[in-house]
């Protein structure tokens, strides 16, 4: 007999009770899964969806998939306000559904901003674990929000950094991002600055995590070796890196689908400085064994991520059997019966 789900209840969970149910590497695992399974082409995942209104600073995304092994499908609803400080509210807040492939049952809904914060770091620790120079040294983020603090995380768990630069802005918001992560990486001393320049050059790993529209790294500044993972840009318009580095380096994209139209690589294929020819390829690719990745010490790598579907539902399961097992949340029957 098929076990009956008509008494089944959903676990609903809100951001704190998400926090600690993984750790970093754990993150990390999930995520290059996820790449592996896309680049074996054992998932269902279209391109992200886009709301955009001219009447608000930000937009609405929604992220459907579905994976193989193991078995899960999810979708992640993204909301990304840029002017909610004056709210007191993070400028992104995301939901995410995780439901049971054969019935479709909510499983789980699940505050999205802790998920997403440590897979969308943990997609720059993946991509430098495969692409990096495993003697790197040095660290440089910019960016010290959401996404700077879950690359920290994420990044401390793959190598042994002897430096870690963090860029912002404005002074206010390094100190408040040191203040509120040193005391968690007494190892590292992380090294605030408004300087970009003086942030990247002769950093073996660049990670940038900003929604720029005009470049922030100019190419001149960026050192033989080097292997930068571009997160910031996921929207049309979106730019963070020098054209004349995604020219010369090795370049590698999450999803070409993706990242053509909203990544760090819309841009420059719109004005013809580059071609789809001139990027390598998809990192799952790389991981899965079907292609090269770096070829040389000194060659500077690049990893456009824009942030795919898979990375929610290989992670969700994990993040789910944890909470299960903690006894965290809440349940609710959502089906009458």
């Amino acid at each position: 007999m098929a076990e009956s789900w008509r008494h089944r209840k959903t676990l609903i969970l809100g951001r704190t009770d998400m926090v600690g149910l993984l750790t970093p590497g754990e993150y990390n695992d999930c995520v290059e899964h996820a790449y592996r399974m896309h680049g074996l082409g054992r998932v269902y995942m279209e391109p992200k969806g886009h709301i955009v209104l001219d009447r608000y600073k930000g937009e609405w995304e929604v992220m459907p998939s579905w994976i193989e092994e193991p078995e899960a499908a999810a979708c992640k609803w993204v909301s990304i306000r840029e002017d909610n400080s004056q709210y007191e509210l993070p400028a992104v807040f995301s939901i995410l559904v995780y439901t049971h492939p054969e019935t479709g049952f909510p499983l789980a809904i699940c505050d999205g901003s802790h998920h997403t914060l440590m897979r969308t770091g943990a997609s720059a620790a993946v991509s430098a674990k495969w692409l990096a120079r495993k003697d790197s040294k040095v660290l440089a983020i910019l960016g010290s929000g959401s996404v700077g603090k879950g690359t920290l995380a994420t990044c401390d768990a793959v190598f042994d950094w002897d430096e870690v630069r963090i860029w912002s802005r404005t002074q206010e918001s390094l100190d408040r991002f040191v203040a509120a992560e040193q005391p968690s990486y007494p190892h590292l001393e992380l090294r605030p600055t408004t300087d970009v320049e003086q942030a990247v050059r002769g950093a073996d790993v660049i990670v940038t995590g900003t929604h720029a529209r005009e470049y922030l790294v100019e190419d001149d500044w960026v050192s033989p070796g080097t292997h930068i993972a571009a997160l910031g840009a996921d929207l049309a318009g979106e730019q963070e890196l020098d054209p004349r580095t995604l020219k010369q380096a090795r370049v590698f994209v999450d999803d070409i689908r993706q990242c053509r139209e909203d990544g760090e690589i819309n841009v420059a294929l719109r004005e013809g400085l580059i071609t789809e020819g001139d990027v390598a390829g998809e990192i799952g690719k790389v991981i899965c064994g079907e292609l090269e990745g770096r070829q040389s010490d000194d060659q500077i790598t690049v990893f456009d991520s824009t942030g795919i579907a898979l990375q929610d539902s290989a992670t969700v399961p994990l993040e789910y059997e944890r909470a299960v097992a903690a006894g965290v949340g809440i349940e609710k029957k959502m089906i009458s019966t």
